[in-house]
């Protein structure tokens, strides 16, 4: 199985979004002893992005287009993400 890490994350964000900022932060650490974790050191992460296409965007519909670029990883990898849209 193919765990997600920063950079693929960063990738499809930034292909997608053009961000003027993006910061994408691994806190699976800070999780694993958590009983739902699935402890593969990959799973939960923190993302901060600002973009001018998500800026015209209230603040759920902009995680839902973020949701929607990581919805594979979201279904097989990631277990907890973390989104700070930066207007």
């Amino acid at each position: 199985m193919k765990y997600m890490n920063e950079s693929t994350i960063y990738k499809k964000l930034n292909d997608c979004f053009e961000p003027s900022y993006l910061k994408v932060t691994n806190n699976s650490k800070f999780h694993q002893n958590h009983k739902a974790s699935p402890k593969n050191g990959n799973s939960h992460f923190a993302i901060e992005i600002e973009s001018e296409k998500l800026k015209s965007l209230n603040r759920i519909d902009g995680q839902r287009q973020i949701f929607k670029v990581l919805r594979n990883e979201m279904k097989k990898n990631i277990h907890a993400l973390e989104i700070k849209i930066i207007y």
